[in-house]
């Protein structure tokens, strides 16, 4: 380096006298990244020179060779992105957890919220149980929200509750209430067929829910499911979890519990089924109504060998037992069938907290049906309606028996219950058509008109309402006995104007007719709706002489060990009818039987009366009959109110009622009907004597009568008192006895 001056004097900076490249510090093209462009030199500023430098143009430098087994540098940025991207998906992946099970155990804390506090928790007492009993102690059925007593798991066949556990819950003995298997798997079932196929539930939950919780599917019930199936497990061992579960779940058609189900379907003790019907009990649960052996028995039977397979898999069974099951199905016993009597046993359900109130436990309610009475009331129905119902156009009916005292000693409610449990007996109302016609004439003989007395058949008109018979003809001038026997319907109109509607709306319901009546002029063919029932125990004050009766099926309610809860007591409301008005009637309407429209009732040897009745367009067809021992009514129609193919009560109902008749006396000691009617005639109904107040018509009963017919005696001479009809009655029928 050499100091320069200059002329003027002043100072000159030295300057190093190097090559010029050694002042240029910068970066290489090649020291650089590959593909990234070199920085542009800034113009350097010459010495006293205002012409500006010229630009030059940066050569382009071509990327440098990546070193062999060195990532290039592409590969490297790619690696340090990754590196943090995967470390933030950790990160945040398992905040979001942390936040997942907050969220869920803040959800299951608030269902369980909503539950009773677990320390007062109690497992609820099993609703007791009704044994319905006949008049002789057989049991008809058996009833409640429990349909049978409980029996401990210790006294079941081993393979009984083997066969739940194989079909419904395989690890119920290894988990804690949940099986996490078992709802992963259900889980990929139900999302791979896009539908509810599986629940996951373990048996455990499953009580849970039939314990303490609504049949409802939520998420919050499920939740609070999950809650007590833990609870559950935590206070109760493997096997009395189980015997919880077999004697409070569901079986279908209405049995709740295993003995209540095995007594329904196979008529036996849970303690002695066999292996196959233990398969087709644990197979119902899963749906019981769509697989009740007694709607579905194929179907009940091909999920019982799914049982036995599950069983055989899992080592509960050999192989030699799995055989001989799947060789001999579980079949419904006949005991088992629903019969009739379940409509007895529905009725007594609904009447019974009238009796007693709240149930302090299992009852047993012995009933005034007689059983060989019921069946043949019921085969009496079905055999009649499976031969002539389709040609008559006939769905239904309903037939009910009555003994003298009111009790119901035989009562159906429909063709079949395990068809249709609507108790068309008890239940329904239907119009009863002329087989109201009594209460018509009895309100004409209290008001002073006699058997014998003579109205006009002929045509009538009242506001256009023109009613005419079903023969669609007329007779003139006819007995009141006539026009009862032949069921006239304008002579019923013309009583009914004469009496008052109103009047005879009263004597119907002092009778037993409960339904509300229309009094207007229609009632005189029936048009008012009645139940089969309430106008069998109207006719009953006909056949004992005059006392009103309470239609009653419960005669006793007692608990398990006996104690009396309720015992009937003979009340009523006494007499209805006096004596002579009883004999009227009597007479009159034993004349339908003989001469009238039900001249095909046969109950050889016994009076009997009755009536039949038909409604409009033969929709309602009905015949009530009696003797001194039993009131039977029977009807017929269709559920729709549609019009029957003219099924009338003088075809189908008196069939089945002289069937069913013919049973119910069979052994019973002959009896009369009060008014002393039995002397001499036909059918073993016969007439008074010639000349006195119920003598025939002259030339026959099927021919015209006179005018005037029957005169009535004139008094005795010499009397205390006028001999007025009541007493007259009296002497003569009740051999001088007091009117009661």
């Amino acid at each position: 380096m050499a100091a320069r001056g200059r002329s003027d004097g002043t100072r000159q900076e030295p300057l190093l006298e190097r090559p010029e490249s050694l002042f240029d510090i910068r970066l290489d093209p090649r020291d650089r990244a590959a593909g990234a462009p070199p920085p542009v030199e800034p113009p350097r500023r010459a010495a006293r020179s205002k012409t500006p430098p010229a630009k030059v143009a940066p050569a382009k430098a071509s990327p440098p060779e990546p070193r062999r087994g060195e990532p290039s540098g592409r590969g490297r940025r790619e690696r340090r992105r990754r590196g943090p991207l995967l470390f933030r998906l950790i990160k945040w992946g398992f905040i979001l957890g942390i936040w997942g099970v907050l969220a869920i155990a803040g959800v299951i804390a608030y269902e369980a919220s909503k539950l009773p506090p677990m320390q007062t928790l109690m497992i609820p007492k099993r609703p007791p149980t009704v044994i319905v009993q006949a008049a002789d102690g057989k049991t008809l059925a058996s009833r409640g929200d429990m349909g049978g007593v409980a029996v401990p798991i210790r006294e079941l066949p081993p393979y009984l509750p083997k066969a739940f556990v194989a079909i419904e819950d395989q690890r119920f003995y290894s988990h804690f209430g949940l099986d996490p298997e078992g709802l992963a798997r259900a889980l990929v079932t139900n999302l791979t067929s896009r539908r509810l196929r599986q629940g996951g539930s373990t048996l455990t939950q499953q009580l849970a829910k039939n314990l303490f919780l609504t049949q409802e599917r939520t998420a919050s019930r499920k939740i609070q499911e999950l809650v007590l199936a833990l609870w559950l497990e935590h206070k109760f061992s493997k096997d009395e979890l189980l015997d919880l579960y077999l004697n409070r779940v569901y079986f279908g058609a209405g049995a709740y519990g295993v003995e209540a189900a095995a007594q329904r379907y196979f008529g036996k003790s849970a303690r002695q089924v066999t292996l196959a019907e233990a398969a087709m009990l644990a197979g119902l649960v899963n749906s019981p109504s769509r697989l009740a052996p007694t709607r579905n028995l194929r179907g009940a039977q091909a999920r019982a060998a799914l049982v036995i397979a599950a069983m055989r898999q899992q080592g509960m069974i050999t192989q030699d037992m799995a055989s001989a099951a799947l060789a001999r199905p579980g079949q419904l016993s006949r005991a088992g069938m629903p019969d009739s009597s379940g409509y007895v046993a529905d009725w007594v359900m609904d009447q019974l907290d009238t009796y007693v109130g709240e149930l302090p436990g299992d009852v047993v309610v012995r009933t005034t049906i007689e059983p060989n009475l019921q069946q043949a009331a019921e085969r009496a129905l079905e055999d009649t309606l499976a031969k002539s119902g389709a040609k008559y156009g006939v769905g239904q009916g309903a037939v009910v028996s009555l003994d003298t005292d009111g009790a119901v000693k035989a009562l159906v409610g429909g063709r079949s219950y395990a068809d249709s449990q609507y108790n068309r007996a008890v239940t329904a109302r239907r119009q009863p058509g002329s087989a109201f016609k009594p209460f018509i004439y009895l309100t004409a003989l209290e008001h002073g008109l006699t058997p014998d007395t003579v109205r006009e058949d002929g045509p009538i008109q009242l506001k256009g309402w023109r009613p005419e018979n079903a023969s669609h003809d007329y007779r003139g001038p006819v007995t009141l006995t006539t026009a009862l026997s032949l069921s006239l319907n304008t002579v019923s109109v013309r009583l009914v104007l004469e009496m008052g509607p109103k009047a005879v709306v009263a004597t119907a319901h002092r009778l037993g007719v409960a339904s509300p009546l229309d009094p207007n002029p229609s009632i005189a063919l029936g048009t008012s709706e009645v139940s089969v029932l309430e106008l069998t125990s109207a006719y009953v004050p006909f056949a004992n002489g005059g006392i009103g009766v309470v239609p009653h099926v419960i005669d006793s309610v007692k608990t398990m060990d006996g104690k009396p809860l309720y015992q009937r007591a003979g009340d009523g409301p006494g007499r209805v009818v006096a004596p002579e008005y009883v004999a009227m009637m009597n007479r009159m309407m034993t004349e339908t039987l003989s001469t009238g429209t039900a001249r095909r009732a046969d109950l050889p040897g016994w009076q009997a009366a009755g009536k039949t009745g038909t409604s409009q367009d033969y929709r309602d067809a009905w015949f009530v009959g009696y003797t001194s021992r039993y009131v039977t009514a029977v009807w017929l129609g269709n559920d729709d109110s549609s019009p029957t193919k003219k099924a009338s009560g003088a075809n189908l109902p008196v069939e089945i009622w002289s069937r069913y008749m013919k049973t119910a006396h069979q052994g019973v000691p002959v009896a009369d009907l009060p008014g002393g009617l039995r002397t001499a005639g036909f059918g073993g109904i016969g007439y008074s004597p010639p000349g006195g107040l119920f003598a025939p018509p002259e030339g026959g009963p099927d021919d015209r009568p006179p005018a005037v017919v029957g005169q009535m005696p004139a008094p005795p001479q010499q009397q205390e008192e006028p001999m007025t009809l009541d007493r007259w009655f009296v002497q003569t029928f009740l051999g001088g006895g007091q009117r009661r």
